[in-house]
């Protein structure tokens, strides 16, 4: 009776271990498609073996443990890689938007208002007394002063707006650390306990994936299955189960958003994330761009006013300047404006007699302006030519990191995933496996208690 005692203790124990593994198997099917969900795997042990005399005899089996399957080595790499690409897409989406306002072929640049003032220069060479040509030297000069303006304030709206973003990128990180923060304590709690810790894992992993999105973070193991999460730099975010918030101050130079731990000013210290390419867009490439937007601006309209008081008008007055004055660079595009509005005033002539309204001498001096090195040692449209060029490899340059990162963190993704990833096939043959053994185990309980019955039967005489 003993010995049948034993088989049934066996039988049952290895009913409630293969329905363990038929529940492990089960859950894997069922998140075969939720994002970052680690496959886990049913761990059975056979049971401590037991000594009757000479002979050892085994016991059973039992289910050890729940293990989720993930390689913490791949999901780093994931992390560095999502930091990288983060940072680029943040960039090239800004960069994008810069080169709208530099689309020649949709008319958006300033290229066609660059060559109509020069053509508006030789048409005025050609009839330097015709008041019509006149007219449109001012209105080709208004036309490109509009469109110097309408460019630097759309830079200084990106720019705002990119300060906006910041701000919010940052509210964006505190609610993910404090998220992480409060998963970190359940996983704790979980590996604390011996409970499988694998769910609260997973969502403190894709958390952390959210994470590296926006801004660059080190991952370090604390023990007890909690991390320790900071910035490249050594900021705190995460540590335990507390999250330690970054806050945004303006700057009192640039009325910009500057980024905080605590006391500190961290905004140099993020290299990598969402959050890095906001502040290299708007701290580093719109600024750029309008500093050469403004040393167009400022060094053309020097030229043309030194060029137009040089010569003479109708009247056979010295020409006064044909764009306002300009007292420095900075600030040069959005300040530029046309001070003459009566075209007499267009100063056509090289000499100071009023008989001399055929003289063009002055407006092709003003048309040789054109090919002259006036604007930091190139020609106008030469220099022109450079920022749209600038604007245009910035965003290329970053597009094709962008595309070998991506291709990079799509290659440790599949790594990551023939890891921890679900394989419907092998599941399916896992759960066909544990039904068999779990049938078998049920048909033998079957037979032992048929067993155990007749023997009870045969003692008591019946």
């Amino acid at each position: 009776m003993g010995s049948l005692s034993a088989s049934l203790n066996i039988a049952v124990g290895s009913l409630l271990a293969e329905q363990g593994a038929i529940e492990t198997t089960s859950n894997n099917i069922a998140n075969v498609t939720t994002p970052g969900y680690s496959r886990q795997r049913a761990d059975l042990t056979e049971t401590s073996p037991i000594e009757v005399g000479n002979l050892t005899l085994g016991t059973g089996v039992q289910l050890q443990d729940v293990t989720s399957l993930r390689d913490s080595i791949l999901d780093l790499r994931v992390n560095q890689e999502t930091q990288q690409q983060g940072k680029l897409n943040a960039f090239i989406g800004g960069g994008q938007q810069i080169q709208s306002l530099f689309n020649e072929t949709s008319g958006t640049g300033l290229q066609a208002p660059l060559t109509a003032l020069f053509n508006s220069f030789q048409q005025l060479s050609v009839n330097p007394s015709d008041l019509t040509t006149r007219q449109s030297v001012i209105t080709s000069a208004q036309n490109l002063a509009q469109a110097l303006n309408q460019t630097s304030n759309n830079l200084t709206t990106q720019q705002q707006n990119t300060d906006l973003a910041v701000k919010q990128s940052v509210e964006q990180i505190n609610s993910l650390t404090s998220q992480i923060a409060q998963v970190n304590l359940q996983v704790a709690g979980a590996a604390g306990t011996g409970a499988n810790a694998g769910p609260f894992i997973d969502q403190r992993q894709q958390l952390i994936n959210q994470l590296s999105s926006y801004v660059d973070v080190s991952t370090v193991d604390a023990g007890g299955g909690s991390v320790t999460l900071t910035t490249s730099a050594g900021t705190p975010l995460v540590v335990g189960g507390q999250s330690f918030a970054l806050s945004t101050q303006p700057n009192a130079t640039t009325g910009f958003q500057d980024i905080y731990s605590g006391s500190t000013n961290i905004t140099s210290q993020i290299t990598e994330g969402q959050l890095a390419g906001q502040l290299q867009l708007r701290d580093q490439e719109i600024p750029s761009i309008r500093n050469s937007l403004d040393t167009l601006a400022y060094n053309l309209s020097n030229a043309v006013n030194t060029q137009q008081q040089a010569g003479y008008d109708l009247s056979g007055t010295a020409g006064g300047p044909l764009f306002t004055p300009l007292t420095q660079q900075a600030g040069a595009a959005a300040a530029s404006k046309v001070a003459i509005t009566d075209p007499n005033k267009i100063a056509a002539s090289g000499g100071p007699a009023p008989g001399n309204s055929g003289d063009n001498t002055n407006a092709n001096a003003l048309l040789a302006l054109q090919n002259q090195q006036i604007v930091s040692g190139q020609t106008p449209i030469g220099y022109y030519g450079g920022l749209v060029f600038q604007v245009g490899n910035d965003v290329s340059s970053a597009q094709t990191q962008q595309q070998s990162g991506s291709l990079v963190l799509q290659q440790i993704q599949n790594l990551q995933g023939g890891v921890s990833g679900v394989d419907i096939n092998e599941e399916a043959a896992n759960l066909v496996r544990y039904q068999n053994a779990y049938q078998a185990s049920a048909q033998v309980t079957s037979i032992i208690n048929t067993l155990m019955l007749a023997t009870i039967n045969m003692a008591s005489g019946v």
